[in-house]
């Protein structure tokens, strides 16, 4: 146990029982505990392999590269559609945790394995993201936003993209595209 991580444990108040048990099983899979995004996180070898969170209908392990695990029990979860590489294992009780600590562990053994093999997520390149209509007629309008946009790093110009494209609707889609323009002009990320 680090005693850096203990006030997350100590803060939560509705998921307090299911953390501490969470915790004490993947400390048994011999794994360092770090205190990352300000949440506890278990590394091998430097590297992240699971992480503890809570939101308000669940608490969840993160498995930092879960979509290589191979998921026998098909109780890994995909957060949203965006997330390449992370899969949450989620809980609403202790007793569901205790009932899963042998098939907890074997997912963190196979996550630690994936670490000690050197494996690598394969994601995918910018090129490859939707540009929302709205976004490229803005673009096709000034050709100097085209010319900034392609000038941003593939993070930056993948936060635009998934930030315009998530809306359902064309009105907010063209609404957040306005929003942004000056920003993406003088080179600035989404959240810079």
């Amino acid at each position: 146990m680090n005693p850096d991580v203990d006030f997350y444990f100590n803060k939560s108040k509705k998921w307090r029982d299911e953390l501490e048990q969470l915790r004490m099983i993947i400390l048994d899979c011999g794994l360092n505990e770090e205190l990352k995004w300000g949440v506890p996180c278990y590394t091998y070898d430097s590297n992240n392999v699971v992480l503890i969170h809570t939101f308000k209908k669940y608490c969840a392990i993160l498995f930092h590269k879960g979509v290589l695990l191979k998921d026998p029990e098909e109780i890994l979860v995909q957060q949203t559609k965006n997330v390449q590489s992370a899969r949450q294992m989620r809980f609403t009780n202790v007793r569901e945790i205790i009932e899963l600590e042998p098939s907890i562990k074997s997912y963190i053994r196979e996550a630690i394995e994936v670490e000690k093999a050197g494996l690598k997520v394969e994601f995918k390149k910018t090129k490859e993201y939707e540009v929302p209509e709205e976004f490229r007629e803005a673009m096709d309008d000034d050709p100097g936003l085209k010319r900034a946009f392609k000038s941003l790093s593939p993070g930056r110009q993948r936060g635009y993209l998934l930030h315009f494209s998530s809306a359902k609707q064309s009105r907010t889609r063209k609404s957040r595209v306005e929003k942004c323009i000056d920003d993406i002009l003088n080179g600035k990320g989404l959240n810079d």
